[in-house]
C-alpha cells in the first residue's frame, strides 16, 4: 500500500489550477452525476468572463432564479455572520458553484472544498479565482475524505446534510456522515450545518418541497428513494445524540438559509409582527393557503416558533456571543450593514452594527454623529435616543439594548380590538413627541412605529441610521412612517390614514408629492441595483392561490394578484411590469397610485388573474378626477361595459390600459395616476353570461340599458353576498 507521502504526490500529479485557485482530481471518476445541464454551461460563461462587481447587473438582466441563486451576494449571509480568526482553517462540503467559497476564503487562513462534480467546481474557482487559499477536492466526499486534514477549525455542510444518503450510504448515512466529520475536527472546533426544516411553516402554506419540487413530500416523509432528505428540530437532535454530540446551538435564518435576511436563535426569538416577508418565492410557483405571518405570530406567543422555523443553521461545538443578526445588504455598497444582538463578557445583551464594505464605514461613523445629533436636538423633550459608540479601528457601532415594546406593536393590538381611539391617541402622542423642536436642523426620516420602543412613559428611539442635517416637518416623517406600517401588513388596511392625513393637513397633492419623494428614498438606499423585492417580481413565479380559496375568502388575496404594465412604445412586456404593494381591503376595494415618466405610452392595471368584475371608484391624474377635468385620459379594458364605471371581464387575464396619448393631456414627465377600483371574482361561467347579455341587443338606448341592469346587478349582490 503507497504510504501517505506517495499518495500526496500522486494528488499533486492531479492537480490543476484556475486563478490562485489549486483543483483537485485525484478523486474524480470522470462522471458528473450532479449537473443542471445547460444553466451551469451560462454560469461557467458567466464567471469566466466578467468580474464579480458585474454579477448584480447580470443577476438583472437575466431574470433567473439559478443565476441569483449561484451567484447573489446575499448567499454568502449564511456564514457571514459568524465570528472567525484569519488564522483558522476551513473544510466546506459540498461547495457547489462557490457562492459560499469566497466568503469563507476571506475569513479564514485556509479553505479546503469538496464538490461532486466538475463543471461546478470550475465554475466555484473562475468565480474565487482570486482567492490564494482554496483548494477544491473534485468527488465523491467519501473517497476524498481518508485524505483530509483532522485539524479543521471549522467544517460547514450549507445545504449538504440532506444529501447523506447520497454521499455516504448505509443503513444510518447521517449518523455516518457526523461521525466522519468529528474526525476531521481540531480540539474546541464547529460544526455548522444549514437544511430546511421539513415541517417549515411555508410548506404547510403552499411551498413546494426544495429538493423534490412537489407538494408536502416532505411534510408526509418522503418516499424511500428520495434523493434528499431534510429532517425536524427534533429529528436532528435525535441524529446528534445518537453520536455522543451533547454542545449544539439552532439558529433560525429567515426567510431560509439561500437568501437569509434575519437570524434568531433560542436566545432570541422573533417578536410579534416580525416575519411578514413569506410569499416571496423564487425557484417556482407556489400556492397560498394561508397567511403565513398571522399563523407565525400565534406560534411565536405560543413559544412554538423553533419547530416551524423555515430552516436551521446548526453550530455543532462552542456557542458564540451571537444571538441576533439582521442583514441590510440589499443596498448600495456605501449602505451595505449587519446588525447583532451579542452577550458581552458581562452576560449582557449589546447591539452592534456593522459594516460590510469599506464604502459602508463612513456611513456607519456617520450613525454617531446621528446620535449627538438627535439627542441634542430632543433634550428636554419627550423622546430618548439610545446612545452610541464606534470603534475606532473595526467603525462597529455598538448600542444599548433597550427594553420595551415598539410603537407598532401597541398601534396592531389597538387594531386588533377596533379600539381606533386608542390608535388615535397613540398616533397623536407620537406626533407630538417628534413635533419637539421641529424647526431645529436635524431630522429622523426613518422614525418609523418600530423604531420607538415604548417602556411605561418611556419612548426610545432605537434606530436612527437615517438622519439628515436639515428640518423635515413632523407631519412627512408622520405620513412616512404611516405609509411603512400600513405597507407591512393588509389587516391594517382597516385604519382610515385619509383621515389622519387630513388631521395632519396634508392635501392629495402633498401625499402624492410624498409618495414620489418616499420612492427617490428607495432609489437611493438600493443604488443602482434591484432589491430583492424586485428581483422577486423580475424573475416572476407565481404565488398562487387556490380558486376555492379565492371564490370563498377575498380577504386572502396577496400583493402579487394585481399588475401593472407600463409601454415606452414596445408595447406591454413582463420585463416592463410590476406587483405593486396595495392590496385589496376585505370589501374588495384597493387603491393603485403608478407613477408615469414621460416616456410611458400607456398603462395596463391588471386587477386579477381571474374572471371578475370591476368598478372605478376613482381615477385621478395628478390628483384630479378625470370625471372632473377633461384629462383626455382614455380607458381601454378587455372586458364588456355594464354601466359608466363596471366593467366585466371573462378572461383570465382581465386587463385595463390607460391611454397617454392624446396632445390634450397635462404631462410634467412626474405624473401620477391614482386608481380606486372594487374587483370581486366571479366563475368564468358567471362572468360569460353576463358579457352575452351586455352584446344580446347593442342597439338598445341607454334607457334600456338601465332598465336591464338592475336585475343582474341584483343576480349579482346575491352572488358576492351568498
Amino acid at each position: 500500500m503507497a504510504d501517505r507521502r506517495t499518495l500526496r504526490k500522486l494528488q499533486m500529479d492531479k492537480e490543476e489550477k484556475i486563478g490562485k485557485v489549486k483543483l483537485n482530481f485525484a478523486h474524480y471518476n470522470g462522471m458528473d452525476l450532479y449537473c443542471d445541464g445547460e444553466v451551469e454551461d451560462e454560469l461557467l460563461d458567466i464567471v469566466r468572463n466578467h468580474k464579480q462587481e458585474e454579477y448584480p447587473a447580470i443577476i438583472e438582466k437575466s431574470a433567473s432564479w439559478p443565476v441569483l441563486y449561484h451567484l447573489s451576494q446575499q448567499r454568502s449571509n449564511i456564514i457571514e455572520w459568524i465570528p472567525m480568526q484569519h488564522t483558522e482553517k476551513v473544510l466546506e462540503v459540498g461547495s457547489g458553484c462557490g457562492a459560499i467559497t469566497g466568503a469563507l476564503s476571506h475569513k479564514a487562513a485556509e479553505v479546503t472544498s469538496v464538490d461532486l462534480s466538475r463543471k461546478r467546481s470550475e465554475i466555484n474557482a473562475w468565480k474565487n479565482r482570486d482567492c490564494d487559499n482554496v483548494t477544491i477536492h473534485v468527488g465523491n466526499f467519501r473517497d476524498i475524505e481518508p485524505d483530509l486534514d483532522r485539524d479543521y477549525d471549522f467544517i460547514f455542510l450549507i445545504g449538504v446534510f440532506e444529501y447523506g444518503q447520497g454521499y455516504i450510504g448505509g443503513e444510518h448515512p447521517y449518523e455516518n456522515f457526523l461521525n466522519m466529520l468529528k474526525g476531521h475536527l481540531a480540539k474546541g472546533g464547529r460544526i455548522v450545518i444549514a437544511i430546511e426544516n421539513r415541517t417549515g411553516l411555508k410548506y404547510f402554506a403552499g411551498c413546494r418541497e426544495d429538493h423534490l419540487g412537489s407538494y408536502f413530500s416532505g411534510l408526509e416523509g418522503y418516499s424511500g428513494d428520495s434523493v434528499a432528505r431534510t429532517f425536524t428540530r427534533n429529528g436532528l437532535i435525535q441524529i446528534f445524540r445518537s453520536c455522543g454530540i451533547r454542545e449544539y446551538q439552532f439558529y433560525y435564518p429567515y426567510p431560509d438559509y439561500k437568501l437569509m435576511t434575519m437570524l434568531h436563535s433560542d436566545q432570541y426569538m422573533p417578536k410579534l409582527g416580525e416575519l411578514f416577508d413569506n410569499v416571496r418565492n423564487y425557484d417556482r410557483d407556489r400556492m397560498v393557503l394561508f397567511n403565513e405571518k398571522y399563523v407565525y405570530d400565534g406560534l411565536i406567543q405560543d413559544q412554538m416558533y423553533q419547530d416551524f422555523a423555515n430552516s436551521f443553521e446548526v453550530v455543532i461545538g462552542p456557542e458564540f456571543p451571537v444571538i441576533y443578526s439582521k442583514y441590510s445588504n440589499d443596498r448600495a455598497d456605501e449602505f451595505k450593514i449587519r446588525t447583532d444582538i451579542c452577550i458581552d463578557k458581562a452576560g449582557r445583551k449589546v447591539i452592534c452594527k456593522v459594516p460590510l464594505t469599506e464604502a459602508a464605514r463612513e456611513h456607519i461613523r456617520n450613525i454617531r454623529d446621528a446620535y449627538l445629533a438627535l439627542a441634542e436636538r430632543f433634550k428636554g423633550g419627550d423622546l430618548e435616543v439610545n446612545d452610541c459608540q464606534v470603534d475606532e479601528n473595526t467603525d462597529v457601532a455598538t448600542f444599548s439594548y433597550v427594553n420595551g415594546v415598539p410603537l407598532s406593536a401597541l398601534m396592531d393590538r389597538c387594531l386588533a380590538r377596533d379600539d381606533m381611539e386608542g390608535f388615535q391617541k397613540l398616533f397623536k402622542e407620537y406626533l407630538r413627541r417628534i413635533s419637539y423642536r421641529d424647526d431645529y436642523p436635524v431630522a429622523d426620516y426613518d422614525l418609523i412605529f418600530p423604531n420607538i420602543l415604548v417602556n411605561g412613559p418611556i419612548w426610545t428611539i432605537i434606530d436612527y441610521e437615517w438622519t439628515y442635517g436639515k428640518t423635515i416637518p413632523a407631519k412627512e416623517i408622520a405620513f412616512r412612517a404611516l405609509y411603512c406600517y400600513v405597507q407591512e401588513d393588509k389587516k391594517r388596511m382597516k385604519l382610515d390614514v385619509e383621515k389622519l392625513y387630513r388631521f395632519m393637513g396634508l392635501s392629495k397633492e402633498n401625499v402624492a408629492s410624498l409618495l414620489e419623494e418616499e420612492a427617490e428614498f428607495q432609489k437611493y438606499v438600493t443604488g443602482a441595483s434591484k432589491s430583492m423585492v424586485e428581483m422577486w417580481k423580475l424573475i416572476g413565479y407565481k404565488a398562487k392561490v387556490p380558486k376555492e380559496l379565492l371564490m370563498e375568502d377575498p380577504k386572502v388575496r396577496i400583493r402579487d394578484r394585481i399588475q401593472v404594465y407600463r409601454d415606452y412604445g414596445e408595447g406591454f412586456t413582463e420585463e416592463n411590469s410590476e406587483y405593486p404593494d396595495a392590496e385589496y381591503d376585505k370589501k374588495g376595494t384597493v387603491t393603485v397610485d403608478i407613477r408615469v415618466d414621460s416616456r410611458i405610452k400607456s398603462i395596463r392595471l391588471d386587477p386579477a388573474f381571474a374572471a371578475c368584475i370591476v368598478t372605478l371608484k376613482q381615477v385621478l391624474w395628478n390628483g384630479v378626477s378625470i370625471a372632473e377635468e377633461d384629462t383626455a385620459l382614455n380607458i381601454h379594458p378587455n372586458g364588456a361595459w355594464m354601466s359608466d364605471d363596471s366593467i366585466v371581464f371573462e378572461t383570465q387575464d382581465p386587463g385595463i390600459e390607460f391611454g397617454f396619448t392624446s396632445e390634450q393631456l397635462k404631462r410634467t414627465g412626474k405624473d401620477h395616476l391614482t386608481v380606486t377600483l372594487v374587483m370581486a371574482l366571479v366563475s368564468e361561467e358567471i362572468a360569460a353570461d353576463l358579457v352575452r347579455y351586455q352584446m344580446e341587443d347593442p342597439q338598445d338606448t341607454k334607457e334600456n340599458e338601465e332598465e336591464k341592469n338592475p336585475p343582474v346587478f341584483g343576480r349579482l349582490q346575491k352572488i358576492f353576498h351568498r
